[in-house]
């Protein structure tokens, strides 16, 4: 069964959601949406809120000394504290050999905004593998541009079969449907927002009584509308 973690920047969510999920994921974007000002702060308010659950918290830096400093600062707020590294820097150089010295000296490392077969072929060959590390896979963004992000993901698996402590995550989840596939290809966690984590509770529902409620819904919403 594929564990579901809540990707969020704010905190009242995160406070009302977390005994519904079993780790959480936030980005700079998230973040930002949330009018976050101090890394720090915010960090140290999330993980009072999730009872040792793990998290993932991603560094702000595009160069491999920026990278490395904030990656200790990171993973010295907690035992619980996934650092999350881009695949790639902002101008397309990978970050494998960051991201495999950060594995030796023991910091677990959730490499984020994977898309592609070669991201996913130096990260096989790269990992270090005496480490827990997340491999992100962006099958959202990917299902963006038209290509089957399952494809991916099974190639990632493949890949990196040998990596025995290594989890694979979908990520940017566009829909509930997306945990169905996430569990076919064997992802170990898929993270959620807020909005699609409330449907969770449609899981199973009789469709014909969802057309019905549907139905009902448009009727009551019509009223007051001249015809």
């Amino acid at each position: 069964m594929v564990a579901i973690y809540l990707d969020s920047g704010d905190l009242k969510q995160i406070e009302a959601l977390a005994d519904k999920v079993e780790g959480f994921t936030t980005n700079p974007s998230l973040m930002k949406k949330e009018g976050i000002r101090n890394y720090t702060e915010f960090a140290k308010m999330v993980l009072s809120l999730i009872g040792g659950k793990p998290v993932s918290f991603e560094v702000f830096a595009d160069d491999v000394e920026g990278i490395q400093r904030q990656a200790e600062t990171i993973a010295s707020w907690g035992e619980n504290i996934w650092v999350k590294v881009p695949v790639v820097s902002t101008t397309g150089i990978s970050n494998h050999q960051i991201i495999r010295s950060l594995g030796r000296q023991g910091i677990k490392v959730n490499i984020t905004a994977v898309m592609t077969r070669q991201q996913l072929g130096i990260l096989g060959s790269d990992l270090w593998r005496n480490t827990p590390s997340i491999i992100s896979i962006f099958a959202g963004r990917i299902a963006d541009t038209l290509e089957n992000p399952e494809i991916i993901f099974n190639y990632g698996k493949m890949r990196c079969a040998h990596l025995k402590k290594c989890q694979f995550l979908w990520a940017s989840t566009r829909e509930l449907y997306n945990i169905k596939q996430a569990e076919t290809c064997g992802a170990d966690i898929i993270t959620i927002g807020p909005d699609i984590l409330r449907k969770i509770s449609l899981r199973g529902k009789n469709l014909q009584q969802y057309s019905i409620d549907t139905v009902k819904q448009f009727y009551e919403d019509a009223k007051g509308i001249e015809f």
